[in-house]
């Protein structure tokens, strides 16, 4: 009878070490990726901004999130091995600053959060299939407007009335008003 209640208290201290051991394993520690086309200094403003936010929602670099940063230095054809680097990495989330950087982390991972920053027309250029609903992996900041173009080229002439051609970059001369 002796030996039975030993082992049922031993047994019983057993479980309740195993049970205090799982209690206790550290939770997963977040890891976001940063994918630059430029270098992180020439970004400092954007990095410590993005840093401060993290910090607002109770999130501090090397306390309780690790952030790993990938540049290319602006030289854009390392971007799809920085980005295949950060998904071998098993990164939670990554940050793409720039129409270049997204294009490199879309081709590399359809199931990797994407978040995407700076990208001008995120529809056009295939990274998501609409602002209002944009689908997949992919997620982000726009500065599209395309239904304020219109509006945007009114203004133009109402300031410069004399103006008959605009030209964007990498865009053909548009006539803002017909000749009279």
């Amino acid at each position: 009878m002796m030996r039975e209640i030993t082992a049922l208290a031993l047994s019983t201290m057993l479980f309740a070490l195993c049970v205090s051991v799982e209690a206790q394993q550290p939770t997963k520690v977040p890891r976001i990726g940063w994918l630059a086309g430029n270098s992180m200094s020439s970004m400092s403003g954007r990095v410590e901004a993005f840093r401060r936010g993290l910090r607002e929602l109770g999130y501090v670099e090397g306390k309780n999130v690790v952030i790993e940063r990938r540049s290319a230095n602006g030289k854009n054809e390392s971007l799809p091995a920085l980005a295949a680097e950060l998904v071998a990495l098993n990164v939670d989330v990554i940050v793409a600053s720039g129409p270049q950087s997204t294009r490199s982390a879309k081709e590399a991972t359809s199931t990797i959060p994407i978040v995407m920053g700076f990208d001008n027309d995120p529809v056009g250029a295939g990274f998501v299939a609409s602002l209002a609903r944009p689908g997949g992996n992919i997620t982000g900041l726009s500065t599209l407007s395309p239904e304020l173009s219109g509006k945007r080229l009114e203004l133009l002439n109402k300031i410069v009335p004399k103006l008959s051609r605009v030209a964007s970059s990498g865009l053909r001369p548009r006539r803002v008003m017909p000749r009279s």
